[in-house]
């Protein structure tokens, strides 16, 4: 996936992640509807996971199309 297949799917995923919080002002999320805003997020970390490895490697002179998604729990792992 390059970069802007990236950015694309990143901003349907926000987009659907906002669209489930908006559509759902004044009342709570069913539970499906809290796990699928917790796998967006989730998915949502990879990609940009994925775009950071890509930037870092074309900043060290290496090929961004080597970088590959990282597991979910080690994405989720890292500290901010």
């Amino acid at each position: 996936m390059d970069d802007a297949q990236l950015h694309k799917r990143i901003d349907e995923l926000v987009a659907e992640e906002h669209h489930l919080e908006r559509g759902h002002a004044g009342r709570g999320l069913t539970e499906d509807e809290q796990r699928r805003l917790g796998d967006l997020s989730v998915q949502l970390d990879r990609y940009w996971d994925l775009l950071r490895q890509r930037d870092a490697r074309r900043r060290a002179g290496q090929d961004p199309d080597a970088a590959q998604e990282r597991a979910a729990n080690v994405v989720e792992g890292y500290q901010q």
